[in-house]
């Protein structure tokens, strides 16, 4: 047998192989396909536990999963809002005010109270375009194990990809932009335990906001272009216990006022608000210069919230051009800053 003989074989080997495998694969998941004109939700209402449920094409729909198991899986997939929202467990229009979100994960949760009943399971969503929602593109809600990757959330007002009273979220490999609130969230989680990993947040009030919420890992993500990179803020639950390390946070120039829920911000890289237990370490943060009325800015801001800002350590960053590198307001006790790349810090002992 020649060489090039031998090499068709292994080929023809291995491509067999795959196509068993693959074979084997279907059998064991009946996958959905939803193209233009179906409807997404119906083949969610349909699916079993473990279904993957494919999309391509534009959809003008607001889609609840309230099924453990499930995987809505975009291959060149577009969601919008439709002209008459459905009414689900993310959605009442009876309520005055109320936002509507593209894609929701949600388990059953009492909103008056904060009190859930039953939690959603291990849900995947990737690879969706998500635009122009009232509110957040893509949301889980009382969830657990919930993966949210490849996606794009666009121009949706109350947040690109948030996620609520949950533990165990993903988000990984996702783009948000142009958010009235925060690019990427995790809010009212105390056992959060997120991971957010390889994402890219601007044109937002906040890049990453963490708000009584704790447990966590922020890694390797990009913040521009936002009012503030990432924000922890315990008000008025605690929040913190995260490592945010491996990060680009550059020119979160833009200015947002004050707000029923937030103060004025301008200008911060990553700022703590009554924050506890964070590590900082190993990020890039440049160029994050107030333009407009803030509460804080910097590079990385330490201040009092609700709480006095406690045990963070902010140590091994590279942190220039900001105004200032970095900002304590001296409150609280065990806060570390050590070995940092910085020029400017308020107090002035801080970049020794």
């Amino acid at each position: 047998m020649t060489r090039s003989t031998r090499s068709l074989a292994v080929t023809i080997a291995a491509l067999t192989f795959t196509l068993v495998a693959w074979a084997g694969a279907a059998q064991a998941h009946q996958d959905t396909v939803v193209g233009p004109g179906d409807s997404i939700q119906a083949a969610v209402d349909a699916a079993h536990r473990g279904e993957i449920i494919r999309v391509f094409g534009q959809h003008r729909e607001n889609v609840v999963i309230q099924k453990d198991g499930l995987t809505l899986r975009g291959a060149g997939a577009t969601i919008l809002p439709p002209a008459t929202p459905a009414a689900n467990a993310c959605f009442d229009p009876a309520v005055p005010g109320e936002t509507v979100k593209g894609i929701c994960v949600s388990g059953d949760i009492d909103f008056d109270t904060g009190a859930v009943s039953r939690v959603v399971s291990n849900v995947t969503i990737s690879d969706f375009t998500v635009r122009n929602f009232t509110g957040a593109g893509i949301g889980a809600i009382a969830a657990r194990d919930t993966t949210l990757t490849g996606n794009v959330a666009t121009g949706n007002g109350e947040g690109g990809i948030a996620a609520i009273v949950t533990t165990g979220t993903r988000m990984l490999f996702n783009r948000a932009s142009g958010s009235d609130a925060a690019a990427f969230s995790v809010v009212l989680s105390p056992t959060a335990d997120a991971t957010l990993f390889a994402n890219e947040a601007q044109d937002s009030r906040f890049g990453i906001l963490i708000n009584d919420a704790q447990h966590g890992r922020i890694l390797a993500n990009s913040m521009h272009d936002n009012c503030v990179g990432v924000l922890v803020a315990a008000a008025p639950g605690a929040a913190g216990d995260l490592r945010i390390a491996a990060n680009h946070i550059r020119r979160n120039t833009r200015a947002c006022p004050a707000n029923a829920d937030f103060p004025a911000l301008s200008g911060a890289g990553v700022a703590l608000f009554g924050a506890t237990g964070n590590t900082i370490i190993g990020n890039l943060i440049t160029a994050n210069v107030p333009t407009g009325e803030t509460l804080a800015s910097g590079g990385v801001a330490v201040l009092e919230g609700s709480t006095p800002p406690t045990d963070n350590v902010v140590q091994g960053n590279r942190i220039l051009r900001n105004d200032p590198d970095l900002f304590w307001d001296q409150t609280g006790t065990g806060n570390v800053f050590r070995d940092n790349l910085c020029r400017t810090s308020t107090p002035p002992s801080l970049c020794r």
